[in-house]
């Protein structure tokens, strides 16, 4: 954090007001000259190691989500073109591959990428009909898929796809990261390529973290709130932004590439906890009266996300600005005691099946006794951690048998799991 009174650099000596210095946590100042300065040493002395290792991982990781894109029956050669062009049940039936329920949110979420292909291809005709690009955003409680479910979506897709949070942003020219770094990820997905990155799609997570902390006026700046907020108008309606390459601040020695968000889809996903509070109120779910009471009890108190709608989220704290250019909301349900039992086995990837092949590899036949997986889920429901929660769990009851591997195959049965989360403790869980 840069320092307007007195101190000194203590690598070169020189102090305020010739330089500009940042405090370390003992108290001490680095000028930022000197910070440059030790970039270039490390980047002479290692030249081009971190990309090269980015640069190898992200092409295995695209040839292994080519290769399950093909597994699906859907063309994923890095190239677009209506024939190929996966349709919205293709891309709804690979994303149930991964994902348990929420087929609304995948409905939507399949729709709205379909139709960005599109757009993409639109013919240029004198019509005067410009498709304009369809932003969506994703609203439920943590552990139910939002990240899941975009993760998955990137598997298969023939454009640049990556995905951010919005936690690390705050308003330029403060401690934090600039709105458009959240482009820099796209760039490097795109290897670079400025043609590919302008037709990509940046799924943005967290965004119910940058609302609005109060509508009462502060003396201090929102500056990680609706500062960010007001940063992100320009990306989400299309502009062309300056990204730096290499991410970070901006400064005024450093180059820039110009991104053009014009074709560019921007999904958000949020939690948005404590919403249900702000849909029960505009329902009028406390009012007396026997009219309002018969129209309470058509409400499903349990599941008040299905009914969200935009002045919710102005109420939860988004400005409608940003609620404009995000005109497609979905919302995804609660977990039931089902889904998260399904969630354990049925998927490609799901947990059990991941602990399974650990435990193979090492030549023992792992197995879940249905009285385990009924144990697991319950406690995943009592701790409220949702199918995020799962994993945690389930790591509690295999941590003793991973570190002293078995000579025989393994059983778990309900009883050993009741006897390794005997003394769990939730909030570690949580944390």
């Amino acid at each position: 954090m840069s320092k307007k009174d007195k101190g000194r650099c203590s690598f070169c000596g020189n102090e305020v007001p010739y330089v500009q210095l940042f405090q370390g946590v003992d108290g001490r100042f680095i000028c930022f000259d000197c910070i440059e300065s030790a970039h270039a040493i490390l980047a002479e002395q290692y030249p081009g190691a971190s990309e090269a290792d980015d640069t190898a991982k992200r092409k295995q990781r695209q040839e292994q989500n080519r290769a399950a894109a093909a597994e699906a029956g859907i063309v994923n050669n890095g190239k677009l073109d209506m024939q190929s062009l996966p349709r919205p049940t293709q891309i709804k039936a690979f994303l149930d591959q991964y994902v348990i329920g929420q087929d609304e949110a995948k409905k939507n979420l399949s729709v709205a990428v379909y139709n960005h292909y599109k757009r993409l291809l639109q013919p240029n005709t004198n019509d005067g009909v410009e498709i304009e690009k369809s932003n969506i955003i994703l609203v439920g409680s943590t552990g139910t898929g939002k990240t899941l479910m975009a993760r998955t979506i990137a598997k298969m897709l023939a454009v640049p796809f990556t995905i951010v949070d919005a936690t690390v942003l705050t308003e330029a020219g403060y401690v934090g990261e600039d709105v458009e770094s959240l482009l820099v990820r796209l760039l490097q997905e795109a290897d670079y390529d400025l043609e590919k990155t302008e037709r990509g799609i940046v799924f943005i997570d967290e965004i119910d973290k940058i609302a609005r902390k109060s509508d009462n006026p502060s003396i201090t700046r929102d500056v990680s709130g609706e500062g960010v907020q007001q940063g992100l108008l320009k990306l989400l309606e299309g502009s062309v932004v300056n990204v730096p390459p290499k991410g970070g601040r901006k400064h005024p020695e450093q180059e820039f590439i110009h991104v053009n968000t014009q074709n560019i889809l921007f999904i958000c996903g949020g939690a948005f906890d404590g919403i249900e509070k702000k849909i029960a109120q505009r329902l009028n779910t406390q009012v007396v009266g026997f009219e309002s009471q018969n129209k309470t009890k058509r409400i499903n108190k349990d599941d008040m996300l299905q009914y969200i709608a935009p002045q919710d989220l102005k109420a939860f704290g988004l400005i409608p600005e940003i609620i404009g250019r995000l005109p497609i909301i979905t919302y995804l349900e609660p977990l039931d005691r089902e889904a998260l039992k399904r969630i354990l086995t049925e998927p490609k990837n799901a947990i059990i099946k991941q602990y399974e092949k650990l435990m193979k590899m090492d030549g023992v036949q792992l197995t879940f006794d249905e009285g385990a997986l009924d144990y697991i889920v319950d406690k995943a429901i009592e701790f409220k951690l949702g199918a995020r929660g799962l994993r945690s769990l389930t790591e509690t009851i295999m941590m003793d048998i991973m570190f002293d591997i078995p000579k025989q195959d393994c059983v778990i049965t309900r009883e050993l799991a009741e006897q390794k989360l005997a003394k769990i403790d939730a909030n570690r869980l949580v944390g």
